[in-house]
Protein backbone atom coordinates (compact mmCIF):
# COMPACT_ATOMS: atom_id res chain seq x y z
CA UNK A 1 0.00 0.00 0.00
CA UNK A 2 1.29 3.45 -0.69
CA UNK A 3 2.46 5.47 2.46
CA UNK A 4 -0.40 7.93 2.23
CA UNK A 5 -2.52 5.00 3.51
CA UNK A 6 -0.69 4.51 6.55
CA UNK A 7 -2.30 6.18 10.00
CA UNK A 8 -0.68 8.35 11.86
CA UNK A 9 1.79 7.04 14.31
CA UNK A 10 1.74 3.58 12.74
CA UNK A 11 5.57 2.88 11.44
CA UNK A 12 5.95 0.63 8.38
CA UNK A 13 8.82 -0.60 5.99
CA UNK A 14 9.60 0.50 2.75
CA UNK A 15 9.43 -1.93 0.24
CA UNK A 16 9.27 0.23 -3.21
CA UNK A 17 10.05 3.24 -4.42
CA UNK A 18 8.70 3.89 -7.64
CA UNK A 19 8.44 7.23 -9.95
CA UNK A 20 10.75 8.29 -12.62
CA UNK A 21 14.39 8.32 -12.04
CA UNK A 22 15.11 11.79 -10.66
CA UNK A 23 11.89 11.32 -8.21
CA UNK A 24 13.65 8.31 -6.59
CA UNK A 25 17.20 10.11 -6.41
CA UNK A 26 14.93 13.08 -4.52
CA UNK A 27 13.71 10.22 -1.99
CA UNK A 28 16.44 8.17 -1.35
CA UNK A 29 18.23 11.33 -0.54
CA UNK A 30 15.73 12.41 2.26
CA UNK A 31 16.42 8.37 3.53
CA UNK A 32 13.39 6.89 1.72
CA UNK A 33 15.30 3.79 0.71
CA UNK A 34 13.85 -0.18 0.15
CA UNK A 35 14.12 -1.97 3.80
CA UNK A 36 14.37 1.61 5.49
CA UNK A 37 11.84 2.14 8.90
CA UNK A 38 9.34 4.99 8.33
CA UNK A 39 7.10 6.48 11.10
CA UNK A 40 4.62 8.65 10.10
CA UNK A 41 3.54 11.40 12.28
CA UNK A 42 0.51 13.83 10.98
CA UNK A 43 -1.43 14.26 7.91
CA UNK A 44 -1.65 17.55 7.33
CA UNK A 45 -3.55 19.53 3.91
CA UNK A 46 -2.66 16.86 2.02
CA UNK A 47 1.05 17.02 3.28
CA UNK A 48 1.86 14.00 5.69
CA UNK A 49 5.19 14.20 8.23
CA UNK A 50 6.84 11.04 8.51
CA UNK A 51 9.96 10.57 11.18
CA UNK A 52 12.93 8.77 9.01
CA UNK A 53 16.56 8.20 10.19
CA UNK A 54 15.91 10.25 13.68
CA UNK A 55 14.18 13.30 11.06
CA UNK A 56 10.97 14.67 10.99
CA UNK A 57 9.95 15.22 6.64
CA UNK A 58 7.35 16.74 5.25
CA UNK A 59 6.30 15.28 1.80
CA UNK A 60 3.16 15.61 -0.42
CA UNK A 61 0.94 13.49 -1.55
CA UNK A 62 1.64 12.96 -5.19
CA UNK A 63 5.52 11.67 -3.64
CA UNK A 64 4.11 9.53 -0.86
CA UNK A 65 1.94 7.71 -3.60
CA UNK A 66 5.50 6.56 -5.35
CA UNK A 67 6.66 4.82 -1.28
CA UNK A 68 5.45 1.57 -1.33
CA UNK A 69 5.12 -0.12 2.09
Amino acid sequence: MPLSMVKPGEAATIRKIGGKETARRFLESLGFVSGGSVTVVSHMGGNIIVTIRDSRVAIGSDMTSKIIV
